[in-house]
């Protein structure tokens, strides 16, 4: 007698779909977004464009970082722009995301014409799309965020961290030049969902925001960020609410190797440093990319390969 009965894969019903966001300009623009079914179920829905990656440069040297996060790039940390031709040529970066560390006010303080021209350099010097992220320090951010979408007028960056304290200052400033908001909340959706209409309202289009919810790396309240970022996209699919269909952008690399256990000695008996760190930062992207990200901001060469290894098995 046979037993064996056919068996049909039950599959969630979406209403709503991920807004298309184009990154970039021209033939190595990166357009995010788009999807109508959960991250990777490809047998529910489409999925027209795969999670992207950024690498991160500094505009300037860093002093806080791993040994194995410093290494790839040792030779051209002074210079930000061999920095990021160093990660298009030998590492095959599809974006490249500049941090304004020198801005912040408790550090380096650097002043915003001295960090408009540093853009500006790099991004005349690259044909990727540009992300340029601030210190959130809201007055320094004002000041330098908006001489540089002005500098760079014609680049179309993607231009962050934009938040409720200073939306009104700087994103219609972004919006004139023609840059995309990167609209930045603190691990809540209600906050993120606030803020876009509160964008909406100032007139910025939808192609125009992508969402940064806040993230932290594995043993650092991953848990919650996954949560928040699941629960937006929950949100936007199955409760079609168009306030938060927007991709969303994933400032990971500096939160994975910030952590004491990406620098503790191989003396701790957690094993090799170097592999440690890799492994933080690539499955602390891998978990949130799973939760709903579109865009992960990395750092190291092999934690970029063993995501984009696990985005090809899966795609």
């Amino acid at each position: 007698m046979n037993y064996i009965k056919s068996f049909e894969l039950p599959k969630q019903n979406y209403n709503g779909h991920i807004k298309s966001v184009t990154l970039g300009k021209g033939s190595t623009s990166v357009t995010a977004g788009g999807a109508n079914c959960y991250p990777f179920h490809y047998f529910e829905g489409t999925l027209p464009h795969t999670p992207r990656i950024a690498m991160e440069i500094y505009d300037a040297p860093p002093s806080d970082w791993p040994a194995a996060a410093l290494e790839p790039f040792v030779n051209v940390i002074t210079d930000p722009l061999a920095w990021a031709h160093k990660c298009i040529s030998d590492y095959a970066a599809e974006m490249i995301c500049l941090q304004l560390a020198s801005t912040d006010p408790n550090g380096a303080n650097a002043g915003a014409e001295q960090t408009a021209a540093i853009v500006k350099k790099v991004s005349d010097g690259i044909n990727v799309p540009l992300i340029v992220w601030g210190t959130a320090n809201h007055e320094k951010d004002t000041e330098v965020l908006r001489l540089i979408c002005e500098t760079c007028n014609s680049k179309q960056l993607i231009v962050g961290p934009i938040e409720e304290g200073d939306y009104k200052k700087i994103a219609a400033v972004a919006l004139s030049y023609g840059h995309t908001i990167v609209a930045s909340s603190s691990i809540d959706i209600n906050l993120a969902k606030q803020l876009n209409i509160l964008l909406s309202n100032l007139g910025v289009p939808d192609n125009r925001i992508v969402i940064d919810p806040t993230v932290s790396g594995i043993g650092y309240g991953i848990e919650y960020c996954y949560s928040v970022i699941e629960r937006i996209r929950m949100a936007s699919l199955t409760q079609q609410d168009e306030k938060l269909a927007y991709p969303i952008i994933m400032n990971i690399a500096r939160e994975s190797w910030k952590s004491k256990e990406a620098d503790l000695s191989v003396e701790t008996k957690l094993g090799n440093s170097t592999k440690r760190g890799i492994m933080l930062e690539a499955m602390s992207a891998w978990i949130l990319l799973m939760a709903g990200g579109d865009i992960a901001i990395m750092r190291h060469p092999e934690a970029i390969n063993l995501v984009r290894e696990m985005i090809a098995d899966l795609s």
